[in-house]
């Protein structure tokens, strides 16, 4: 394992929100009035598959000593930021606000969501920039935010869950795609589910176990929908990151979207390539966690299977347990793309960082 060179591009950190409280003086009067007649700032809605206090939430060493994991910038800056000595850093801030079952107090949240972290993170350290938080299940509401936010060029991408109430590629999401394509941000797809139904296809798990290792399941269903609709067909610019995918199962899925392509292609006659090469196009990973193999053979191979070199994107997952401390990428990568994973490779996928 090895740390990375100064100037990487992290695409992924996870600033947290101390509390509901900090969010009521970017809530417009009517919500603000609402959020507190209903008590609803007395919880705290970040996003989370375990206990607020489990372990599992943070590395022990980037915990502050108060509060959640992630909500401390002074640490934020520090560890990830100085740490690392990265040129820029992109926040996705992995809250509730986007699986409540209101679309109106969902955009709400959202809203004030995305003016808290541009005025209280953003403004405070320039190698900052940020995704846009949407209500995903309201695309007209999602769509008018992403137009909002966008007028910001430090917001680059905008920010939704890898499993919705529908699969990412049905038409309904489709003006979110088309606002996105309009100012030159990529969707980013978080591991994480609003819930709406069970992660796996048999249906609630009982341990964080089964829940963890089907993240990798539900993101081969995003670029199965993705790709199958014609999404990168409709919105040829678009590009999709995954973030906290994984990466060694594309090999298979490649493998598999291919060979089944081949024999119902029929079917999808908007689709001039293969699934494959959609997916190497338009779709880009990062690299926390990698669930790399024991060897650094078993990894190059891995590599050349892929096939591009283009696909990979620098992440720490900042504070979150799953990052290995300062062994930020795995043993074996050739050095040329080891330079475009820390850099190049995320310069081409979010245009406002230049």
């Amino acid at each position: 394992m090895s740390v990375p060179a100064s100037g990487a591009i992290d695409c992924d950190v996870h600033p947290a929100l101390p509390n509901t409280q900090v969010l009521l003086p970017y809530f417009d009067a009517y919500w603000k009035e609402h959020v507190q007649m209903r008590g609803l700032d007395r919880d705290n809605y970040n996003a989370a598959a375990f206990p607020v206090n489990a372990p599992i939430n943070g590395r022990p060493d980037w915990r502050p000593e108060k509060g959640v994991p992630g909500s401390d910038f002074a640490m934020l800056q520090s560890q990830a930021l100085d740490g690392f000595q990265n040129r820029f850093a992109i926040c996705n801030v992995l809250h509730g606000a986007q699986a409540i079952l209101s679309e109106d107090l969902s955009a709400a949240f959202c809203r004030a969501i995305n003016d808290w972290i541009a005025a209280e993170w953003l403004a405070r350290d320039p190698r900052l920039r940020a995704s846009i938080v949407v209500p995903m299940h309201s695309p007209e509401l999602a769509a008018k935010e992403i137009e909002r936010c966008a007028a910001d060029p430090r917001f680059v991408q905008v920010l939704v869950w890898e499993m919705q109430e529908l699969p990412l590629g049905r038409r309904q999401h489709w003006p979110i795609y088309r606002a996105a394509t309009d100012h030159d941000l990529p969707i980013g797809v978080h591991a994480g589910s609003s819930y709406r139904h069970p992660p796996t296809n048999l249906g609630w798990p009982s341990y964080y176990l089964e829940d963890y290792v089907s993240w990798s399941t539900g993101f081969a269903g995003v670029l199965n929908s993705l790709i199958s609709e014609g999404v990168f067909v409709e919105f040829p610019r678009l590009k999709v990151v995954l973030m906290e995918s994984g990466v060694t199962w594309l090999p298979a899925w490649m493998w598999r979207a291919n060979k089944t392509w081949r024999g119902v292609r029929a079917e999808v006659p908007w689709l001039d390539k293969s699934p494959a090469d959609y997916a190497r196009e338009h779709v880009r990973l990062t690299i926390q966690p990698f669930d790399a193999p024991p060897e650094q053979g078993q990894l190059q191979r891995i590599i050349e299977e892929i096939d591009c070199d283009d696909m990979l994107l620098f992440a720490t997952d900042y504070p979150h347990w799953h990052f290995d401390g300062t062994d930020a990428l795995p043993d074996g990568l050739p050095d040329a793309l080891v330079r475009k994973i820390l850099v190049d490779n995320a310069m081409k996928t979010y245009p406002r960082l230049s």
